[in-house]
């Protein structure tokens, strides 16, 4: 199994060309550091587009692809927990961060950090790729919408990704049997891996959306997160803020 490429799947990996230069810059210099090596894109829908369906898939996963961050995969959502755990030590202002340049590409997080998921194992002990890819799975199931004609669809999709036998197993028995928030809160190994598994989450819920409103709120009651963490993670999940040119 390699959990850094289901990761990738899962977010989809987008053409650097549609990116600015900053973030080309920054991407391609992910390409050439080992400890990154996947990791350089921009997350942009894959396998999440498909769970999601068309609807949401244009509300969630457009504003992921939209210029937010300049990574893929795992990279991505490192950078963006990282930003706003960082926000929120800091304790800035909700407002000051909603105005934070949304073409501007988040920091990664510094080597060794918890922040980037291949440095520790979630709590279950597994690599924590798998622990947010299975966050992802359970917040799309949330609203009740993948039923036995949508896995199918999924299913067949899935078998012609280049990913291995065991990837493929994984990714099908976590639809057939979508696990709840309290499980995916049990796979946080410290309050970085919560922030990731809350961000990962987000992505794949539209909050107006009742039920999986009340999924996202006993999701961050199980992980412990502080509310004002929990509005930072939500601004970094929301779309971009648009600036007059």
């Amino acid at each position: 199994m390699n959990p850094q490429a289901l990761l990738d799947q899962f977010l989809g990996p987008q053409a650097t060309q549609n990116m600015g230069d900053k973030a080309r810059n920054l991407t391609q210099g992910l390409s050439t550091n080992p400890a990154m090596a996947g990791m350089a894109g921009v997350a942009a829908g894959g396998i999440l587009g498909l769970l999601l369906g068309n609807k949401k898939a244009r509300k969630a996963v457009g504003n992921l692809a939209g210029g937010v961050v300049g990574y893929g995969g795992a990279a991505a959502l490192g950078a963006l927990a990282y930003r706003a755990y960082q926000n929120w030590q800091a304790n800035q202002a909700a407002a000051a961060v909603e105005n934070l340049d949304a073409r501007a590409v988040p920091a990664l997080p510094p080597a060794g950090s918890n922040f980037l998921p291949g440095t520790a194992p979630g709590r279950d002990g597994k690599p924590f790729e798998l622990a947010l890819v299975k966050a992802m799975v359970g917040a799309a199931a949330a609203d009740g919408h993948i039923g036995p004609d949508e896995q199918q669809r999924i299913f067949s999709h899935v078998a012609q990704l280049p990913l291995d036998a065991d990837d493929k197993a994984f990714i099908f028995d976590a639809l057939k049997s979508p696990p709840d928030a309290s499980a995916i809160a049990g796979l946080a190994n410290g309050p970085e891996q919560a922030a990731e598994l809350y961000l990962a989450s987000r992505l794949a819920l539209d909050p107006s959306d009742p039920k999986e409103a009340a999924y996202l709120r006993e999701l961050a009651l199980g992980l412990a997160l502080p509310p004002d963490l929990v509005a930072h993670l939500d601004t970094q999940a929301a779309p971009p803020t648009r600036t007059a040119a």
